[in-house]
């Protein structure tokens, strides 16, 4: 996947229209936590004799775990146990979340937007481990929803996770804002009729996946 470029224009210059609620992807987005998740699958593929390119993880930013594990089976021939697996390397995961750092532009405008705007976060991760996260920002007072993997039944590019945001924000979806950091999670806020911001140019970019991610 192409990185996007870093403009000197602000992402937020692609908001075309005023909106009246803000919904944010976790990971990635709030926190800067993709190369941990990264290492996580690293871990747990290894004991498997099994391996995701770094390439391809960036790609799945936003699928539920137990699907990557069906992904990489159908992609490499592996016969990994989707729940098994996936329980795995989330558990690695959880253990390496202490070391998660914001994404200062972030979680900048999370303060500036609350009491203005209502505020979601919708991600493609474990309620937990997204609770988890919020709340080892400081952040968790400033969200009225947290939606996750578990609350449907399809996830990122299909919209459900940003349509039922906006739904328990009590807003109309043309009506919402979505940042995210992958190219799945902005389709799915296209899918869904809200604008996306893409704050790619604000994170830092590992070094091996400068100009591939």
């Amino acid at each position: 996947m192409p990185t996007p470029p870093r403009p000197s224009q602000d992402p937020l210059a692609a908001l075309l229209r005023p909106f009246r609620a803000a919904i944010f992807d976790c990971d990635g987005t709030l926190a800067d936590t993709m190369p941990l998740h990264y290492r996580a699958w690293q871990e747990c593929l290894a004991k498997k004799s099994a391996n995701m390119p770094e390439v391809m993880f960036y790609e799945l930013a936003g699928v539920p775990t137990v699907e990557i594990v069906r992904i990489l089976n159908t992609r490499f021939g592996y016969r990994l146990a989707p729940d098994e697996t996936a329980d795995d390397k989330e558990r690695r995961y959880e253990l390496l979340l202490p070391q998660a750092a914001a994404v200062p532009r972030v979680v900048a405008l999370v303060r500036e937007y609350h009491g203005t705007y209502p505020l979601a976060v919708a991600s493609g991760g474990l309620r937990r481990l997204v609770e988890q996260t919020v709340a080892g920002l400081g952040l968790t007072a400033c969200f009225s929803a947290v939606c996750t993997a578990e609350d449907v039944a399809r996830g990122k590019p299909e919209p459900d996770l940003f349509l039922l945001a906006a739904s328990r924000l009590k807003a109309a979806p043309e009506d919402c804002v979505v940042f995210e950091d992958s190219d799945l999670g902005l389709e799915a806020a296209r899918r869904a009729g809200m604008q996306g911001v893409d704050v790619r140019p604000w994170l830092p970019y590992p070094e091996s996946v400068a100009g591939t991610k």
